[in-house]
């Protein structure tokens, strides 16, 4: 089962979310069960949130690796969304 994790970042934060970059990619890195993920592009050209997609039945594990994540415990989203996703296209 797939699962989109999907984080709107705090205005302003952009340097929380440098500071604190590499250590959120080990944290991606480090989860089999990541299967994409990127951030989203504000129209200044700016990271502005993320998009993780997770292939694991078990949402729990979503919830924990969101909680776990550098991101989060700096502080730097303003919204966080767990969403059951139905791929239609795309392998």
């Amino acid at each position: 089962m797939l699962h989109a994790l999907i984080c709107t970042d705090k205005p302003d934060h952009l340097e929380v979310r440098k500071t604190n970059r590499e250590a959120h990619l080990a944290h991606l890195k480090a989860d089999p069960h990541v299967i994409q993920a990127g951030p989203f592009i504000n129209a200044a050209g700016e990271m502005s949130g993320s998009l993780i997609i997770f292939d694991t039945p078990d949402r729990a594990h979503v919830e924990a690796f969101a909680a776990a994540d550098p991101y989060a415990r700096a502080g730097l989203f303003d919204d966080v969304r767990i969403e059951t996703w139905n791929r239609v296209i795309g392998a």
